[in-house]
């Protein structure tokens, strides 16, 4: 927690209104006494702060379960209804939009296949589909920040899409042309790496909750990382950290679409586990397909599983020793070459250092495919959590 020695009352009180409002946006509806007992603040305190954010209309509390004798305990809970955010998750074959409300309703969710490679086409797919869940708003609600995942190099400040060579992308003001086409709302357009919402997402809501020091891989077309360390996300210098699936694994091995050889990603990619299984040249085949035709006995799909297991396990044996997290949480196709191979993953994890491979705990996605998603919500969703006074304040001036 951000020590607030030496802040004024008025920090102080903002500091405390955003203590308790993440805990109703992450965990859902408190009684008063659990919200006490969970922030250390006093009860008169709360319930202060609680009254305050009612009045804006960002919480509620009705009447909860009765225990015993007596009244029963007033319950708080946040309205999904008074505040909500654009999600984007920009992959290479579709979007997917959602707007969620707080506490991660979803009130309109809706995906556009993307017709070609060209840029503007794309941007033009992703502006309708934006408009499409925006119109689906309820009334009086605001409005308070577009969150996008993008798979590539991202730089934060101001969203510019560095390098993204499954997209074809290199310096591209993703940033930029999303705040004239779709708008932030009364917040930002925040741009991101997908995997770096990934893991935020995993670790507020999926399966990695209870580390603070998660990797998060994800695997679409290419591959992934992103990085929690003592709860806090570790991005990089410019942002552009946790880019795993470049991670040179085999000198001789295939050229990668970045433009190195032996890449981590040509290995375990999904061009990597298709060409495996001698299926690269196979139109509209998907890894569940490639799931299925293994579990039926076809000897060509189960050996590109263990291959790519192999190179799986390969990989995380040199992020086991460089990073030592506590989880390591696969997603999209590598959660699929898990499940399929896991005892050949588990074989090379052995030759990590024994120290760091007794800590960490390996496992597939809760959020699934979604992650990116409940991640990109979940960066909109800052401003009003950081300053919830300030973030209405400013949706009623715009």
């Amino acid at each position: 927690m951000t020590s607030l020695a030496g802040a004024t009352q008025d920090e102080v009180r903002r500091a405390n209104l955003s203590t308790v409002l993440r805990l109703l946006h992450q965990d859902g509806p408190q009684t008063r006494s659990h919200i006490t007992a969970v922030t250390g603040l006093n009860r008169s305190t709360v319930g202060d702060l609680v009254s305050a954010l009612a009045v804006l209309g960002l919480v509620r509390e009705r009447s909860g379960d009765i225990r015993g004798v007596g009244r029963p305990s007033l319950v708080v809970e946040p309205v999904p209804g008074s505040a909500v955010v654009l999600a984007l998750d920009l992959r290479v074959e579709r979007t997917v939009a959602a707007l969620v409300g707080l506490g991660g309703q979803v009130f309109a969710r809706a995906e556009r296949q993307h017709h070609d490679g060209d840029q503007s086409t794309l941007i033009a797919e992703v502006t309708q589909v934006s408009h499409e869940v925006l119109a689906e708003i309820p009334p009086g609600a605001s409005w308070v920040g577009t969150g996008v995942g993008v798979p590539g190099v991202v730089r934060t400040r101001d969203g510019l899409v560095r390098f993204a060579p499954n997209l074809g992308w290199t310096d591209v003001p993703l940033g930029d042309l999303l705040r004239a086409s779709v708008g932030g709302g009364s917040g930002d357009v925040l741009i991101r790496n997908d995997a770096d919402l990934g893991v935020l997402a995993e670790h507020m809501r999926g399966s990695a909750r209870d580390s603070s020091t998660v990797l998060y891989l994800g695997g679409d077309v290419g591959v992934g990382g992103g990085l929690f360390v003592d709860g806090r996300p570790l991005v990089g210098a410019g942002g552009y950290g946790g880019e795993v699936g470049h991670m040179r694994v085999r000198p001789d091995g295939h050229t990668c679409r970045c433009g190195a050889r032996g890449c981590w990603e040509t290995e375990i990619g999904l061009a990597g586990l298709l060409r495996a299984a001698g299926r690269e040249h196979v139109r509209d085949i998907s890894v569940t397909d490639l799931v299925t035709a293994a579990r039926e006995g076809d000897a060509a799909a189960r050996a590109a599983f263990e291959s790519v297991g192999d190179w799986l396990g390969i990989g995380l044996v040199n992020l086991v020793n460089l990073l030592n997290p506590q989880s390591i949480v696969l997603g999209g196709h590598l959660s699929a070459i898990y499940a399929m191979a896991p005892d050949r993953v588990a074989s090379q994890l052995q030759t990590a250092l024994p120290a760091a491979r007794e800590l960490v705990e390996v496992c597939s996605s809760h959020l699934g495919g979604d992650a990116t998603l409940v991640g990109a919500a979940e960066v909109a969703f800052t401003t009003v959590l950081d300053d919830p006074v300030g973030a209405l304040n400013s949706s009623v001036a715009s």
